[in-house]
């Protein structure tokens, strides 16, 4: 693999504990919810929110083949989702991120055009 980049001013990257509750909705299935999640702010992309792998409905997952890889983020692997309209790798994790980005590690992130991703006071 190559070498990581590391996130600055031409490429700025910021991980935080996001304070609100997070809800992730298949149709009107619930897949995740969580008050642990972490938002990543990369560049000029909108936020991520990432869900602890433990708050997430895991019986609505299959882990594919597919990965991509980020030179700041490090390999990601993906999941699709049952049950839902292109599904198909709708969730991505990183299971060794770099360090630049670590508290995303084990942590998946859903396609927002796949499915609703709802934010509400803690």
């Amino acid at each position: 693999m190559p070498e990581p980049k590391i996130p600055g001013p031409d490429h700025p990257i910021t991980v935080e504990p996001n304070p609100a509750r997070v809800v992730v909705r298949a149709g009107d299935r619930i897949v995740a919810e969580t008050e642990r999640a972490q938002v990543l702010r990369e560049a000029n992309y909108p936020p991520v929110q990432y869900i602890p792998l433990e708050d997430v409905d895991t019986s609505v997952l299959s882990r594919t083949e597919h990965h991509t890889y980020c030179p700041y983020k490090g390999e990601a692997a993906y999941y699709s989702l049952g049950g839902v309209p292109e599904g198909t790798n709708a969730v991505w994790v990183y299971e060794a991120p770099y360090d630049a980005v670590a508290p995303i590690k084990n942590h998946v992130a859903f396609y927002p055009d796949r499915v609703s991703v709802e934010e509400t006071a803690g």
